[in-house]
C-alpha cells in the first residue's frame, strides 16, 4: 500500500488517523509541527500526504508553498485536513496545489475513500513505481 504522512499538531487525531490508516494497510508517519514535514519527505519520501493549516514553526500553506514548489515534492498528493472552512482557505490552498480539502470536524472513513481516489489516480498517471522505490 502507500506510505501516508500526517501532519497535524493535535496528537489524538494524528493517532486517530494513524491507526485508522495503517489499518487499511497503509505505512503512516507523523509529524506534529509544519517543520517537522520536510525532514520526513526528504527521508521517506511518502506518496501523499494529510496536513493541517494551522501548526506551530511553519502553517500548513506554507508547507504546501513549498512542496508544491520544490521539483523533488511537486508531484506528492496533499490533502488539506483542516478547521479552517473560510472560501479564501479552501480555494487558496486548492490553488497551491492541493489535491483535496476537508474541513474538521471530519469523516474519517470519508477521508480514507478520498486517499483511495488520490492514490488511484495518482497510480494512473504516474506509474505504480512503489515497488522499486528504496525504503
Amino acid at each position: 500500500m502507500a506510505r501516508i504522512l500526517i501532519a497535524d499538531d493535535d496528537p489524538l487525531l494524528r493517532a486517530l488517523l494513524q491507526h485508522k490508516l495503517a489499518t487499511e494497510g497503509h505505512q503512516v508517519l507523523v509529524a506534529e509541527n509544519g517543520g517537522e514535514v520536510a525532514a520526513l519527505v526528504g527521508d521517506h519520501g511518502p506518496d501523499l500526504i494529510v496536513l493541517d493549516a494551522m501548526m506551530p514553526v511553519m502553517d500548513g500553506f506554507e508547507v504546501l508553498r513549498r512542496l508544491k514548489t520544490d521539483e523533488n515534492t511537486r508531484h506528492i498528493p496533499v490533502v488539506m485536513l483542516t478547521a479552517l472552512k473560510r472560501e479564501h482557505d479552501v480555494v487558496g490552498a486548492l490553488q497551491l496545489g492541493a489535491a483535496d480539502y476537508l474541513a474538521k470536524p471530519f469523516i474519517p472513513d470519508e477521508l480514507v475513500q478520498r486517499i483511495r481516489r488520490i492514490l488511484s489516480a495518482s497510480d494512473m498517471e504516474q506509474g505504480d513505481d512503489r515497488s522499486r522505490r528504496p525504503g
